[in-house]
């Protein structure tokens, strides 16, 4: 049985994470609000912009690679719809990149690698 492939980076196919997160969020202007009458008024300027919350477990060669994309402004971003069961393109950025050694190993270490992407 084969696995779903949840994320793909400019071509490159990703390890299986461990944890895996979307969440769509609409962004709405700043005249939005609560109107005089006490109901709720929405100016919606964007619906279901899309961040991920993702970590893996990695060796060092996938440390190397995962920090490289972080490097970058802006990465072109295959990913797995919860909403579709499908995957999705997206150009998209590395927020909150974190990387912390799990087990020192004759190899450099198992690393746990976790980050935010979020939708331009």
């Amino acid at each position: 049985m084969a696995f779903v492939q949840y994320l793909v980076f400019d071509g490159v196919l990703l390890p299986l994470p461990e944890s895996y997160e979307v969440q769509m969020v609409d962004v709405e202007a700043d005249s939005g609000g609560e109107t005089e009458a006490g109901t709720t008024q929405r100016d919606v300027v964007r619906l279901g912009v899309v961040s991920i919350a993702v970590s893996f477990s990695v060796s060092p060669r996938w440390l190397k690679v995962l920090t490289g994309f972080k490097q970058r402004e802006k990465i072109s971003v295959g990913y797995f719809d919860t909403e579709s069961l499908e995957m999705k393109e997206a150009e998209m950025f590395v927020e909150g990149y974190k990387a912390v050694l799990v087990k020192d190993t004759s190899f450099k270490g198992l690393w746990k690698v976790s980050f935010t992407l979020r939708e331009f």
